[in-house]
């Protein structure tokens, strides 16, 4: 059964290195009101699955429905048609805030079709000083923390509380701020998108969130161990790993909140019957279940998986099993709003699952990572000349990763092995040959399609965004 109102507006919020089971839609015992009442209400699609393992490689398809490097020598969109544009020329108001991720800016085309957009990435500035805290995220996290007492203090005195992020660089509050003000002088049709940085390492959430997430008490003084431990590339023990996790899921909160008052803006402004919100992560995040931290160049679920919620005024709640890309979303979001899709879209819109329950066709999904001379080698690989191809294919029960360049490969039974632990690609048997046999062509193809493409050159990053990019880990 459809919506009874009719659909104008669609808010697409993203929340950058979101696992899936960061929320509690995913798993019960995450403490996410917000993000949960919307999934109540609206379609979960419990297989949701990012085409990259992070921001650079994840976003092509989601704002434009094409794999990366499908049309670029380099990341981003500069030369695909996105979602904005379809939207800006059937007549929509079009504005996206994003909160200083680097790789989401003018540079590499995600202003396109916008006619309002504000990545958040300031100047670094041009002392020493300056210069060496954007680039180093945590020594400035650990800044942070230690004058905590102090700017505690200072929130109180202004009748702040401690809401505001410890990390003033994670923009939150400028992005909610930006997109409350869209949504407030939108006299017509928008399509607003917002892009959240908390759940970005390092993870320097407000306490009152840390209070939330957990019955442990985490002071200022053991947050700071735990960056200085990863910071400067110590060894992480279970008490740190786990302090880590609280400080993610804090941030997760953090985020979560900031959501509730976006979408209290759309009710305060009449429109929130006749709006669309779209949830996504664009990744997800590592807690050592393969050896490491954050979001290095890997393909196993904890990076892959990621939250996709869609809640539509008026249409019926429910989960969807079937397995689906993030490439998904453009095709979706045009769909519910009755704008024709790009043709060179590859996605397939999930519509008729929002408003009828329709399964998707369960195809495989595809996701891909360029990965240097080791898991751990900076610079981080921005093209697919910076180190060697990894393909992902998945279905419902197995994950196929291939180094294209090296013929390496392994192989996943999720039902019996859903860490992935287990890699069964040297296994001599007819179900592993029957897999290897399905989804090694689709790889291959895969990797074929974006190495044939003919695309623009790489173009030279600068300074200032350089800096911000080295801030969030990708030097």
């Amino acid at each position: 059964m459809g919506p009874d109102t009719e659909l104008s507006n669609v808010v697409l919020v993203t929340v950058d290195s979101l696992r899936a089971d960061a929320i509690g839609a995913y798993d019960a015992q995450r403490h996410t009101p917000v993000m949960d009442r919307l999934a109540e209400r609206g379609t979960v699609f419990e297989r949701a699955f990012a085409n990259g393992n992070w921001t650079p490689f994840s976003f092509p398809s989601m704002l434009s429905s094409r794999p990366v490097f499908s049309d670029s020598d380099e990341v981003g969109v500069s030369e695909s048609p996105t979602l904005a544009a379809a939207l800006s020329e059937a007549g929509f108001a079009t504005g996206g805030f994003n909160a200083a991720n680097g790789f989401l800016t003018s540079h590499w085309g995600y202003d396109d079709g916008f006619d309002e957009f504000e990545p958040f990435v300031a100047s670094v500035g041009s002392s020493i000083y300056s210069r060496y805290l954007a680039t180093h995220p945590t020594v400035e996290a650990w800044l942070q923390l230690a004058t905590s007492p102090l700017r505690r203090a200072g929130s109180w005195l202004r009748g702040d509380g401690d809401d505001r992020p410890f990390l003033d660089t994670s923009r939150m509050f400028d992005v909610e701020h930006a997109a409350t003000e869209f949504v407030e002088d939108a006299d017509e049709p928008f399509f607003l998108w917002v892009h959240y940085m908390d759940a970005h390492t390092p993870y320097v959430p407000a306490p009152r969130y840390i209070r939330e997430v957990s019955s442990n008490v985490l002071g200022t003084h053991r947050m700071l161990l735990a960056h200085t431990r990863t910071g400067l590339g110590w060894e992480v023990g279970d008490r740190t790993l786990a302090d880590l996790r609280t400080l993610y899921q804090a941030a997760v909160r953090q985020v979560d909140a900031s959501i509730g008052r976006l979408l209290d803006a759309l009710d305060a402004e009449g429109v929130a019957d006749e709006t669309a919100v779209v949830l996504a992560g664009d990744h997800g995040e590592e807690f050592q279940e393969h050896g490491h931290l954050a979001h290095y160049p890997k393909l196993y679920d904890e990076l892959i998986h990621a939250p996709l919620v869609v809640d539509v005024p008026g249409a019926e709640p429910r989960r969807i099993e079937g397995q689906v890309g993030l490439d998904s979303i453009p095709p979706t979001v045009a769909d519910l709003v009755g704008v024709d899709a790009d043709a060179d879209w590859q996605g397939d819109s999930l519509a008729p699952a929002v408003l009828g329950g329709e399964e998707p066709d369960d195809e495989p999904v595809v996701s891909v990572t360029v990965r240097g001379e080791s898991v751990t080698a900076q610079p981080i690989p921005r093209s697919l000349d910076d180190g060697d191809l990894l393909v992902s294919v998945r279905d419902r029960d197995w994950t196929y990763i291939e180094n294209v360049d090296t013929g390496e490969t392994e192989l996943y039974h999720r039902p019996t092995d859903p860490d992935q632990q287990d890699d069964r690609a040297g296994e001599v048997s007819a179900d592993v040959r029957d897999v290897v046999e399905r989804f090694a062509p689709l790889a291959d193809a895969h990797a074929t399609a974006i190495r044939d493409r003919k695309g623009t050159t790489e173009t030279e990053v600068d300074e200032d965004l350089g800096a911000r990019l080295e801030a969030l880990g990708y030097r």
